[in-house]
């Protein structure tokens, strides 16, 4: 562990930044295979509809993904920064009190899921030709929720104990059930959308063994035992607070899918909430990759911002700009002039392909700029200051973006709905531009005098 850390604090940082981002990339991209093969399998195997109704049920999924990142970003920048000042004791109370607030929170969310299910659903917008897809699938995936943001948790923790490759193995075990279940659930056995339900299920709780087998059977400092999960307040508002503006981001990002949806409907119809639900598939796998780059650097920088290399933090950021940068020019390319094809993986429907043209390409204009969204709202988790972190997240999302869902569609109509998306990030690219730029000024003066930095 010690070797693994002099090489954080003084190895090549773009060879760091591949070693710590590489395998989670992986993991990420495999991870969001997920809800990519279940849109391809029950587009293909039940029709349009379903798809519909997978877009319906997609706030729910962000609220349980919310949960899991709100402990495991906090609980991974505390054990970061432990780690890189030498306390081990603090990072493991860290991991063991992320894992017994996960359980309990979860647990009462998905009770209180169960009982109030179709209200949800029509809350979110399903119609009632939807609806009975939905239903179908939430309930299910419901019994999940521990599994899931269990799994999302553990992976951020184990990434912070400087194991990006660990942290892979579950989430490609997974989705490789997954994926495999899929095909049999819904065309073999003729279960339909609930046969894709029931292969997330079984591949997250597969997922979650696999992780608990490395903290009883691995390599990880956190070995479990009694004193790491005595509740510590002080650890778990630090938790809470450093991880808050994660789980801010991803509940206002459930919220923001089902005013979206509802727009969507309004001027629509529900093959366009489809469409939407395809697009953000074809996305979220060109996104993950920059994601995985933020994940990397943000170890990364929590380790040097701990040890006082300024410098080398500033350094690191750069690296995770570029490689953000490249992906999202990649993505962009992509979508802006095969958006045919990409849509036609998910359906034989021509119409829909048809329809899903220019709704695609308008929501893509602002791609090249999203890799530094995503690593300029990391950069201040990664640091332990999350207000300003929460305020880049809600310049986006809250500020911009859902103004501008119900603004653009009074002058543009159905595109409204669509170019909201592009406009918000421009904008927010503006406000993350002058928060890093402020932060680093701050790194300037900090920096002590003198002080080698590899």
């Amino acid at each position: 562990m010690e070797s693994q850390n002099t090489q954080i604090l003084k190895g090549n940082l773009r060879l760091l930044l591949f070693k710590f981002s590489l395998p989670t990339i992986a993991g990420m991209v495999i991870s969001a295979m997920y809800n990519f093969v279940d849109t391809i399998f029950v587009g293909n195997g039940v029709g349009s509809l379903a798809i519909a109704a997978l877009t319906i049920v997609m706030p729910m999924q962000i609220f349980m993904l919310a949960i899991g990142l709100m402990i495991g970003v906090g609980a991974s920048s505390i054990i970061s920064r432990a780690l890189g000042s030498g306390d081990h004791r603090l990072a493991a109370k860290a991991g063991g009190n992320a894992f017994i607030i996960n359980a309990m929170i979860s647990l009462i969310l998905m009770a209180a899921s169960f009982i109030f299910i179709d209200d949800i659903l029509k809350f979110f917008g399903a119609s009632s030709d939807v609806l009975p897809y939905a239903r179908d699938y939430l309930s299910i995936i419901l019994f999940g929720f521990v599994f899931f943001s269990f799994s999302l948790s553990a992976n951020h923790i184990i990434r912070a104990e400087g194991r990006p490759r660990a942290a892979v193995y579950p989430m490609i075990a997974g989705a490789v059930l997954n994926i495999i279940l899929d095909p049999v659930f819904i065309f073999v056995l003729g279960m339909g959308v609930k046969g894709a339900a029931l292969a997330t299920l079984i591949s997250q709780a597969a997922s979650t063994a696999f992780i608990i087998l490395y903290f009883f059977k691995g390599k990880s400092i956190l070995h479990p035992n009694t004193g790491m999960f005595r509740l510590n307040p002080a650890i778990i508002k630090d938790i809470l607070l450093i991880g808050f503006p994660s789980f801010l981001m991803a509940i206002v990002d459930s919220v923001i899918f089902l005013v979206y949806n509802r727009a969507l409907l309004y001027y629509g119809n529900d093959l366009y909430i489809a469409i939407s639900g395809i697009t953000i598939r074809i996305l979220d796998i060109i996104v993950m990759p920059m994601i995985g780059i933020a994940y990397g650097f943000s170890t990364i920088a929590s380790f040097n911002y701990g040890a006082k290399l300024y410098e080398r933090v500033k350094r690191v950021f750069g690296e995770a700009i570029l490689w953000t940068a490249l992906i999202a020019l990649a993505g962009f390319m992509a979508a802006m002039f095969l958006p045919g094809q990409l849509l036609s993986i998910f359906t034989d429907d021509t119409n829909l392909v048809r329809m899903g043209i220019m709704p695609m390409r308008i929501i893509v204009t602002s791609f090249p700029v999203i890799g530094f969204l995503i690593t300029g709202g990391s950069l201040f988790q990664a640091i332990g200051k999350p207000i300003p972190a929460l305020f880049i997240d809600l310049s986006r999302q809250v500020i911009f973006l859902i103004p501008a869902i119900f603004i653009l569609p009074f002058f543009f109509g159905l595109n409204g709905v669509f170019a909201s998306w592009p406009v918000s990030d421009f904008l927010s690219f503006i406000v993350t531009g002058a928060f890093v730029a402020y932060e680093f000024r701050n790194l300037e003066r900090l920096q002590v005098p003198g002080k080698k930095q590899a």
